[in-house]
């Protein structure tokens, strides 16, 4: 379980998802753009489970820690999470793929060596 530190409040939910939202949150302040995303928490004060709109981006003041807790207590969205870390991947930047292979000499490389350049 954690406890999301956010806005001058601070908020319970599950591990995973805290961890997923502090990524997408860093992944946002990277392209210095925001999103809007709701978490399922429980309250500190009186336990009650509730959702929860994080504005994060670049601005964001996000922090976790981590406390013990009974794994009962441990919220949990799998769907949630999987949704964080795809839009966390969109926002990842991009990366030319070469290919470093070793080169087919099986083929032969047919230049015209008369063509100007």
């Amino acid at each position: 379980m954690e406890r999301i530190y956010y806005a001058g409040d601070q908020f319970l939910t599950g591990t995973a998802i805290a961890n997923a939202l502090v990524s997408y949150a860093a992944a946002l302040g990277r392209r210095g753009t925001t999103g809007a995303i709701e978490i399922p928490v429980r309250h500190p004060d009186d336990g009650r489970l509730s959702v929860v709109n994080f504005l994060v981006g670049p601005a964001s003041q996000i922090v976790t820690e981590r406390i013990d807790a009974g794994d009962d207590d441990e919220l949990r969205d799998e769907q949630l999470v999987e949704r964080l870390r795809s839009l966390t991947a969109e926002l990842a930047p991009m990366h030319p793929i070469t290919n470093h292979g070793v080169p087919d000499t099986e083929q032969a490389v047919d230049y015209d060596w008369t063509d100007e350049v």
